[in-house]
């Protein structure tokens, strides 16, 4: 190792130390005593006057403002997203016309029907007490075995009345109704003569056996014709459809459009001969709806006529 030294006599001058200027052999720890002393001499020595001539180079000059510091990174976890720019709207074109508005859409599910008909009957309207004519014909009902009760009145904004009906449920002691049909009197009434004077007499002449019940499909409906705006007579209570009969020892008989020979026989006497009790007869044959049942009724006709087919 190479030590620099002050030489005596001149303290400027600096001279290689070396190991003939010690009359004792370095100590162990020598050398690095030396070298910490040649290094804080040669950090005190003064600069040369070149050096201190040295200019340094013009920085260049700050800029007036800091720039934005950068957005921070978003942590994980954060769930803010960047605003996403709307989308604004095309301006019309000059060429395009105006379209007509949209006429506003019907509700869904089936239309309305349409509005019935006035009927007179409409207008029926319920006193206080029973008129003479409705107690007479219960009376008459009674005597001919029929079993019945009083029910609510029945009237409706479409024009639907039955002031005074009853729910019957047999026709005499012997012939029952399934199920119980709400019809007015006089309806009633006619079913329950019908019933003994043609359809029981038919039943044994054909069948040998009595006539035990009527099934009926429809009774009072506040409804129209079909394909029609005039009211029912279903809509006063003044019509009974009859979809089947029930003889004493359990058979059957169905109105249906093309029913076994037997019971054909026994349905076409009874239809005939309902023509005169009843003002309208319908059955299979006169149209698609009457398919499956016989539509009596006492819908008033002019001269007294009935309407059978």
């Amino acid at each position: 190792m190479i030590a620099f030294g002050a030489f005596p006599g001149n303290p400027s001058a600096r001279l290689p130390l070396t190991a003939m200027h010690f009359r004792k052999p370095f100590p162990p720890s020598l050398p690095v005593l030396t070298f910490a002393i040649a290094s804080f001499a040669v950090a005190s020595a003064p600069l040369p006057a070149a050096a201190v001539a040295v200019e340094l180079p013009e920085r260049a000059p700050l800029p007036s403002a800091a720039p934005a510091p950068p957005p921070p990174e978003p942590k994980p976890g954060d769930l803010r997203q960047a605003a996403i720019p709307i989308p604004q709207p095309r301006p019309p074109r000059a060429d395009r016309l105006p379209q007509k508005p949209r006429e506003p859409r019907e509700p869904f599910g089936p239309p309305a029907p349409p509005k019935m008909l006035p009927d007179p009957r409409s207008d029926a309207v319920r006193p206080a007490r029973m008129p003479p004519a409705e107690v007479a014909c219960r009376n008459r009902l009674e005597a001919l075995g029929a079993a019945f009760q009083e029910a609510a009145p029945e009237v409706s904004a479409d024009g639907c009345a039955l002031p005074f009906p009853i729910k019957l449920s047999r026709l005499s002691k012997s012939v029952g109704v399934e199920p119980d049909a709400i019809v007015n009197c006089a309806t009633a009434e006619a079913t329950a003569r019908f019933a003994a004077d043609v359809v029981a007499p038919a039943a044994r002449s054909t069948f040998g056996q009595d006539l035990a019940g009527i099934v009926q499909a429809s009774a009072y409906v506040c409804r129209p014709r079909n394909g029609t705006r005039k009211l029912s007579e279903h809509a006063f209570g003044n019509a009974l459809d009859i979809a089947g009969f029930a003889l004493a020892k359990g058979k059957a008989i169905d109105v249906e459009p093309a029913p076994p020979e037997e019971n054909a026989k026994f349905l076409m006497l009874v239809r005939k001969a309902a023509c005169g009790p009843f003002k309208t007869v319908l059955g299979p044959g006169s149209d698609a709806d009457h398919a499956r049942h016989l539509h009596l009724d006492l819908a008033p006709r002019r001269n007294g006529g009935t309407f059978c087919q």
